[in-house]
């Protein structure tokens, strides 16, 4: 059997937003294999047991067997996100069906909290299939997320919310998108110091990351760099994990999630 194959397996979002979380780790010294793809996928890939650690969406942790996160390291936001948006071609109070952008069930759950609790409106769900054109879907409202939310098509919208702006006004709290999360059974610690130690350079060349990265998003370096530093949050401290427990009072309260889930922590470093 070879080294590879002896490695812990790794699975992180494909999205621009993760490009801070994994700088460095193309490094052949890295102690495990890393590979991308769709939030969704993840969380399936890491319940199935196909990785062993994975960035998953919040919600899913809360759907989870036992999951730990195991790093204070996150995708968050504390005002607006810039990559997770609806787009309402009627004005929210009317809104009776809403399509979702298949691939992150976090943000779809957050859209859900967030007409259901703060307008009163449950609309019927659609979905809305990754590689689809939104212009074909008929929904009075679209969620998007990551990269096509950064750049969406001509929809015709009367209002737009930008889902990590509604929740912090909302709730005055943080909201957490995605944290590094492992199976039951799986030794981390190796792991965990790598991906904060990752973090943690990232976030010391977030410019050299948005020069590199821009054009590939069609992005100019400033917007790149700005969505790192103005709109993303990659720290879980105790206001995020505030945060993260209101949002899973809510999907209880929606039926979006079981009651009684406690997170659980690894030892690891947790912002002050």
């Amino acid at each position: 059997m070879n080294d590879v194959a002896l490695k812990p397996r790794v699975g992180a979002v494909r999205y621009l937003n993760t490009k801070p979380l994994v700088h460095g780790l193309d490094s052949a010294s890295t102690p495990f294999t890393l590979s991308f793809d769709y939030p969704a996928h993840l969380a399936d890939q890491l319940s199935l047991g196909l990785l062993d650690v994975a960035l998953i969406p919040s919600i899913e942790y809360f759907l989870g067997d036992r999951y730990r996160i195991i790093t204070d390291a996150c995708i968050g936001c504390l005002g607006p996100v810039w990559s997770v948006k609806i787009f309402f071609r009627t004005p929210p109070q009317q809104v009776k069906t809403l399509a979702l952008d298949e691939g992150s069930r976090t943000s779809a759950a957050l859209a859900k909290i967030l007409l259901a609790e703060k307008i009163g409106v449950r609309p019927d769900l659609q979905a809305l299939p990754l590689g689809s054109d939104m212009r074909d879907c008929e929904a009075n409202a679209i969620l998007l997320i990551g990269d096509r939310a950064i750049h969406p098509p001509a929809i015709d919208a009367v209002e737009v919310w930008d889902l990590g702006e509604t929740w912090v006004e909302w709730t005055g709290l943080p909201f957490v998108f995605a944290m590094w999360v492992a199976r039951p059974a799986i030794s981390t610690e190796v792991i965990a110091k790598s991906l904060m130690e990752a973090r943690d350079g990232g976030m010391e060349n977030l410019e050299m990351i948005a020069e590199r990265e821009a054009a590939k998003y069609q992005l100019t370096t400033s917007e790149c760099f700005h969505y790192f530093h103005d709109n993303l949050h990659f720290t879980l401290g105790p206001q995020e994990k505030e945060g993260l427990m209101r949002y899973y009072h809510y999907a209880v309260q929606l039926g979006l999630a079981p009651s009684g889930r406690t997170p659980i922590y690894d030892d690891c470093k947790i912002a002050r």
